[in-house]
């Protein structure tokens, strides 16, 4: 679907400030690495993440959605009165229930008329929020929506971590279990708006999204464990992603070289150089981040976005592709006019 009355009012992101390197993660799984004979740097040689990111060990979900939901209202200048819809979209959850988004709503102290709920897709989840945000902006239904994320990755370290050194573990389980390492803390918010109410601000155009669900068991994951086939997952998102760009082409008019940024989820070095090769990206409107923050979860596609809107990268009417692959699988690729 595409927009005509929808406009980022705010955005923000929170960075976790603990460093924890690949190498530190290498020096523990040391006796495992050598009684299985990997001497390759898996984390830092070939995914091309040599740290990430982690919360101190008390921090929940709904904290660090809170904090980059209150900057990103003050980026907006507005109070959380006036809020309409507040989506959380976090991989990362406090509880089954109640719902992450009602917990970051008391925190802001938002209206009884703000309708809150969690929505759930692996990482395409922030941007689908966007885009429920957007269809109730654009029908007028609400002034403004709050799409925040807030994702802790400390127990899936400690526990990844703990099996991983046991004595019985195979090479099957190590390259099972590979990919939850590469996971990052962080948080984002962005708060949205009908357009008229901030006609300077970066416009929403909408996206597309594109589904091969019959491989949503290339990736599962719990609160401390994610089993992940990398190689799959890889082949079979860039296929997706193919079709969806295919889709995007022709819904939103995108020619490769007319667009200014691209702000691809961040998972690794070999999915970025996939992105870039398949789609004839120029690498120079690639940010990435994930070398040392790692994989943020729906959490990284606004971090990015925010990192960029930050350093001055973004100027009036450039063309911001944003392109992710999700766990399922499913794929979203949308354009913000800044």
């Amino acid at each position: 679907m595409l927009f005509k009355n929808v406009s980022i009012a705010g955005l923000a992101h929170i960075d976790a400030p603990h460093t924890l390197t690949s190498k530190e993660i290498n020096e523990r799984l040391q006796p495992t690495l050598d009684r299985l004979g990997i001497r390759t740097d898996v984390l830092g040689d070939i995914a091309g993440i040599h740290a990430r990111r982690l919360w101190d060990a008390d921090m929940l979900a709904s904290d660090a959605a809170t904090l980059a939901a209150r900057k990103a209202l003050e980026d907006a200048g507005i109070g959380a009165d006036k809020i309409g819809l507040l989506v959380n979209t976090s991989v990362s959850r406090d509880y089954l229930e109640p719902s992450t988004a009602s917990i970051v709503s008391g925190n802001l102290g938002v209206s009884d008329e703000c309708m809150t709920f969690d929505v759930a897709n692996a990482c395409l989840a922030f941007i689908n929020g966007m885009d429920i945000a957007a269809r109730m902006l654009e029908r007028g239904d609400i002034d403004y929506a709050l799409i925040v994320d807030g994702e802790t990755a400390n127990l899936v370290y400690e526990k990844t971590l703990e099996r991983m050194a046991q004595p019985g573990v195979t090479a099957d389980d190590f390259r099972n279990e590979m990919a939850a390492l590469t996971l990052g803390c962080g948080a984002a918010a962005m708060v949205m708006a009908r357009t008229e109410l901030v006609p300077d601000a970066p416009r929403y155009r909408g996206g597309v999204t594109r589904s091969a669900t019959e491989w949503n068991q290339l990736c599962r994951g719990n609160l401390d464990r994610m089993v992940t086939d990398t190689r799959m997952l890889l082949i079979e998102g860039i296929k997706l992603a193919q079709k969806t760009f295919m889709a995007a082409r022709e819904a939103l008019g995108w020619a490769v070289e007319e667009l200014d940024q691209f702000v691809i989820h961040q998972v690794s070095q070999p999915h970025t150089a996939a992105f870039i090769k398949n789609f004839g990206i120029d690498p120079k409107k690639v940010m990435t981040i994930f070398g040392e923050h790692g994989n943020i979860g729906p959490a990284s596609v606004p971090i990015v976005l925010s990192k960029l809107k930050q350093l001055g990268k973004l100027k009036k009417g450039d063309r911001i592709a944003l392109l992710g692959i999700g766990s399922g699988l499913n794929c979203s690729m949308a354009e913000v006019v800044w």
